[in-house]
């Protein structure tokens, strides 16, 4: 049976003290101790992103990850892309006006910021590949136009 443990995790650039069992979801941690609640809980098996944060610049499905495997790494939330919401994927978001109902708004725009990191200039296959996210609202096309806008700055 496992033991809570107190641990020192590092999210948005700032060390933050949790006790949790090693196994607990980091979407919990982060949701329930942090109040970092822009971090959303869609379907519980990591497969449809709204969860997604970013660890060491990747994007991680945060229902699935137990937070003893995160101790060490920088976390990234929403909360931590920009605080004034003026990182290029946030503005191009709002230039398409990509949100309907929003809930997967920050697991997306996260993916698409790591996707961004590590593809610059990215094509339409590029995109489709590596945006796993769902969007029950459908709006794949204006999320696809944004990320290009956010590539060109």
């Amino acid at each position: 049976m496992s033991q809570m443990i107190a641990t020192t995790l590092t999210v948005n650039g700032k060390s933050q003290t949790v006790t949790a069992l090693p196994d607990t979801p980091l979407l919990w941690v982060l949701r329930e101790q942090l109040k970092l609640t822009g971090t959303k809980y869609g379907c519980g098996i990591g497969q449809c992103g709204a969860c997604t944060v970013m660890i060491k610049g990747a994007p991680v499905r945060s229902c699935s990850l137990p937070v003893g495997r995160a101790i060490g790494t920088p976390i990234m939330t929403i909360e931590g892309l920009s605080p004034d919401g003026s990182h290029p994927v946030q503005l191009a978001w709002k230039e398409f006006d990509v949100p309907q109902c929003g809930y997967c708004q920050s697991g997306m725009i996260l993916a698409a910021a790591a996707l961004l990191q590590k593809t610059p200039n990215p094509t339409d296959e590029d995109i489709d590949r590596q945006m796993t996210n769902a969007c029950r609202c459908g709006t794949y096309h204006r999320i696809r136009r944004a990320i290009h806008r956010a590539a060109r700055g």
